[in-house]
């Protein structure tokens, strides 16, 4: 029963163009906002192009826990993911996989000093969708 739910969340994720994201803040507080996946490998990983100095980068750099939810425009439909979150700041070619042209409004390309990549990997998952729910860890 997990697999057909993690494979029809991996779709949504896959469709889904804002989720929430939160993280920790340095008074030990989630935060939680929208953000905009770059790419996402099914539930297992989704990676975000976001600024070196934002808020988000600086929280993932003081600590790595965080959570991410995603949801159809349907209320039978609720997928929340829990890991951490690293950023891959150094890896030009992850930055150049993430690249889109979108962001060109906000940095001068992938090679931006200031463009960095958030990476998210999933350590457990709460799945409601279409009114099957499962639990479980990958």
């Amino acid at each position: 029963m997990n697999e057909e739910a993690i494979a029809r969340a991996a779709e949504i994720v896959a469709s889904t163009r804002n989720c929430v994201l939160a993280l920790i803040d340095a008074d030990g507080y989630p935060t939680a906002a929208t953000i905009t996946p770059s790419k996402t490998e099914g539930i297992e990983k989704i990676t975000f192009g976001n600024n070196i100095g934002s808020n988000w980068a600086k929280r993932a750099g003081n600590c790595g826990r965080a959570s991410i939810c995603f949801s159809a425009d349907r209320p039978e439909c609720n997928i929340t993911l829990v890991g951490t979150m690293e950023i891959g700041t150094t890896d030009l070619e992850l930055k150049k996989e993430m690249w889109s042209d979108w962001m060109s409004q906000y940095y001068s390309g992938p090679e931006d000093p200031n463009f960095c990549v958030l990476q998210f990997k999933t350590q457990r998952y709460s799945l409601y969708v279409d009114g099957t729910q499962a639990r479980g860890t990958l």
